[in-house]
């Protein structure tokens, strides 16, 4: 799989996510971000910390860690996918 296809399923995964019930295509920026840090971390605890940052510096709302977690797990299969790691 390529970055580009990596990236795709990354922004679906994303999009359906939808932490704060504001839409589908609400959060285009935050999944950016996300995407970026996504390429550079590789660990689920350093990716849900950085992922409950951007959207809570987006929104100003709260997002337990266990949900960026949950998120975060999926991200990185993803991206392992893409590198045929697993």
């Amino acid at each position: 799989m390529q970055t580009i296809e990596m990236n795709k399923k990354a922004i679906t995964l994303l999009e359906e996510w939808d932490p704060f019930n504001a839409g589908r295509k609400a959060y285009s920026l935050e999944i950016a971000d996300v995407l970026a840090d996504l390429q550079v971390l590789d660990h689920p605890t350093d990716l849900a910390k950085r992922i409950r940052e951007i959207y809570e510096h987006s929104y100003q709302l709260w997002i337990p860690l266990e949900k960026c977690m949950q998120i975060s797990y999926k991200l990185l299969a993803i991206k392992y996918e893409a590198k045929c790691i697993v």
